[in-house]
Parts: structure tokens; C-alpha cells; sequence
């Protein structure tokens, strides 16, 4: 498909984000927002400092979480790939899925056949979900067949495995850029889209957001394929994370909000949700 052209500007996008905000939250209960939000966590460690010790206490940390709120379970928990073995094994058959990051995460400079080699080891180690980031030097040369058909092979190479796409869109900046990148990443066969590594200074925005959204939802109305959005990194309080699920629900609505649909990248802010959801 053709996507339409994308002509807002900055000024304009932040007005509609200001609008939907506002929206929402005048209709939306705030405890399930809350609730909904947290079953949309995947939980994340991804330290230069994990070893076998900190993901034994990681997976207990989510396996605990539904003994403290019997109706809350995070969806995932993302972890570097030597780990997915032993993670699979700690988390069986609590239906809590495995994700890993993948595709010389998080620069994504890698000879693109090493790539591929890593995401074959993630698949075979058991791995459930497969977050790639792309190569923002090849997408921001003009080089965008190379992306597109990096994404393609990736998602193939991922099997049954859900392939995430991080487009580091602080390091995109434009809006032209973010809408652009969108747009390679589904037409290549993302299940999601995702903004962010978390290890670069700019992640997730809501600028960012409802370019990505809006992209998802012109999408889904041309073909009837709905691709999940994540938005990662950069939320400090549970009011950052409500803002990225009131542009969901504003925008693509109810059916988006599942943890097939939404995800956030916002570890740090487990306790603090569960603590306002007593």
C-alpha cells in the first residue's frame, strides 16, 4: 500500500496530543488506566552488570507480582539474550513471554549477516519475542530499501516469534523522519513498533507517539492489520505512561488496549502503579 502524505506540523501534533490528553481524561477511569497499563509492562532488565544471579531474582520478581494484585501479571519481561534459556525455563507456564533485544542492540551497527545469526540464536534459545532496532546511519543516509529489507528478513528469521521494531526515534528527530521510519517498519512486517532503546538521552515522546499511532491507524484502515505500538524509555512517573495510553485509546481505541496491541517500556514504574492501584 501507499501510505497518505503526512503534512502536520510539530505545533499541530502538539495541539491534538494536548487535546486527546484532555480527553481522555475527563472519560477514563483513572484506577483502570492504571491497571490496564501495568498488564502492558514489559518488565526489563537490560544491564551490562545481568549475570545468571539478578535474572534468578528478576523471574521472581515477576512471577511475584500476581500473588501481591491477583488480577495484575506483567505481559513480558525483555532480557539480553544469553539469559532466554534459563528465563524460559524460570517462567514456564506462568504465560509470561520471553523477549529479547536483538540486531546489535542498541547502535544496530552489525554486518547484516551477524544480525541474522543473532536473531537465530535468540529464536532457538526459546525466545517469544524478538525487539530488533534498526540502523538509524543506513535509514538517515536515504538508504531506506536496506532498512526495509533488513526488517523483512529479520521478521522471517523470527519464525513464530513476535518481531518488535525499535526505530530510536530521538535519533530520527523529524517528524518526516519518525513517519517514514514507521512506515518501513510495518510494510516489513513489524508486529509492533517501538520507540525507543532507553539508552540514548531523547526516548519516547509523545511527539514521536502519535506520529507512530497515526501511522498504525492508516494502516489498519487500508488493510484491516493491526500492528501494536510500544512507546520505551523516558517515563519518570505513572502520568508519563498515562499520556502514551490515553494517545493510544483517543486514537485507535479500545481494541488497542491489550497486551497483543500495547506494551510500555517502563520497568522502573511497576511498584510504584501497584502501590496506587491499593
Amino acid at each position: 500500500m501507499n501510505f497518505k502524505s503526512y503534512e502536520y506540523t510539530e505545533e499541530q501534533l502538539q495541539q491534538r496530543i494536548e487535546q486527546i490528553i484532555a480527553e481522555q481524561t475527563q472519560i477514563s477511569d483513572r484506577k483502570e488506566s492504571l491497571a490496564r497499563i501495568f498488564q502492558s509492562i514489559d518488565f526489563t532488565t537490560l544491564e551490562a552488570f545481568d549475570n545468571e544471579e539478578k535474572i534468578n531474582e528478576f523471574c521472581a520478581k515477576a512471577l511475584a507480582f500476581p500473588k501481591q494484585e491477583p488480577y495484575l501479571s506483567v505481559p513480558a519481561i525483555c532480557i539480553y539474550s544469553p539469559f532466554v534459556k534459563q528465563a524460559k525455563q524460570l517462567l514456564a507456564g506462568s504465560g509470561i513471554h520471553v523477549a529479547t533485544v536483538a540486531c546489535a542492540f542498541p547502535s544496530g551497527q552489525m554486518p547484516f549477516d551477524l544480525k541474522v545469526k543473532e536473531v537465530e540464536y535468540c529464536v532457538g534459545q526459546g525466545a517469544d519475542e524478538v525487539d530488533m532496532v534498526i540502523s538509524r546511519g543506513t535509514f538517515l543516509a536515504g538508504n531506506y530499501d536496506e532498512v526495509f529489507n533488513e526488517i523483512k528478513t529479520i521478521k522471517a528469521t523470527c519464525k513464530d516469534a513476535h518481531l518488535k521494531v525499535i526505530l530510536e526515534t530521538g535519533e530520527l528527530k523529524t517528524v518526516a523522519n519518525i513517519r517514514k521510519a514507521s512506515e518501513l517498519a510495518i510494510l516489513a512486517g513489524a508486529d509492533f513498533i517501538k520507540t525507543s532503546t532507553g539508552k540514548v538521552p531523547v526516548a519516547a515522546t509523545p511527539l514521536a507517539a502519535i506520529i507512530m499511532i497515526d501511522t498504525i491507524k492508516e494502516y489498519y484502515e487500508a488493510t484491516g492489520k493491526k500492528v501494536g505500538f510500544k512507546p520505551a524509555g523516558g517515563m519518570k512517573t505513572p502520568e508519563d505512561a498515562m499520556t502514551y495510553y490515553y494517545l493510544v485509546k483517543g486514537i485507535l481505541g479500545e481494541q488497542w488496549l491489550n497486551k497483543n496491541l500495547f506494551r510500555v517500556g517502563t520497568s522502573r514504574l511497576a511498584g510504584q502503579i501497584i502501590e496506587m492501584l491499593k
